[in-house]
């Protein structure tokens, strides 16, 4: 998908590259597809399932979406420190409903690796790794780092849910449904 989206930037008109989408209605997007996966996967056994259920690198394709969409604006400084915020308020939401690992029921490698992503969830920073680099790289790297930030606790609650402890993201409030797909137009 991302490969066909970025063919699609380089031969479309910079009008439609502006309308990317932004990192709320890119998570929808994703959130929608991992609870099909879930669906259509429900009773395979998780080893069977070709290719996987866990795609969180998606999730920083959302923030790197968000950061061109600020790069395109009129204040991309301003822009970069509101996506940072944003990204930190849904992982703040996401991580709310995430079970401690000892309340999670299951064993195997899906309970390993649930404990192994909760942590990296609730890990914590090193340092201030952008502070002392100039501002438009500073504030890009903060909303860069935001993206990884919500990448580990949306890849805890994949885990999470599929283990069946944590509710989906829409009851949890922090996706909604999924944007509508816009239809093709036919060639001529």
């Amino acid at each position: 998908m991302r490969a066909l989206l970025a063919l699609l930037l380089l031969a479309a008109p910079s009008a439609w590259a502006e309308e990317l989408p932004d990192v709320q209605s890119c998570l929808n997007a994703y959130v929608d597809r991992y609870e099909w996966l879930l669906d259509i996967h429900a009773d395979t056994p998780i080893e069977e399932v070709e290719g996987g259920i866990w795609h969180v690198e998606d999730v920083s394709y959302c923030g790197t979406l968000g950061i061109v969409r600020c790069d395109r604006s009129d204040d991309p400084i301003a822009c970069q420190i509101a996506l940072a915020d944003t990204q930190d308020e849904i992982t703040a939401k996401v991580k709310e409903d995430l079970p401690a690992p000892a309340d999670v029921a299951g064993d195997g490698w899906p309970k390993r690796l649930y404990e192994a992503a909760y942590a990296l969830a609730h890990g914590s920073s090193a340092g201030p790794d952008c502070v002392g680099q100039p501002e438009r790289f500073e504030v890009w790297c903060e909303a860069n780092y935001a993206s990884n930030r919500l990448g580990n606790a949306v890849h805890a609650w994949e885990v999470a849910r599929y283990l069946g402890a944590a509710p989906s993201a829409i009851d949890a409030g922090w996706a909604g449904p999924p944007p509508p797909v816009m239809p093709r137009a036919r060639p001529e």
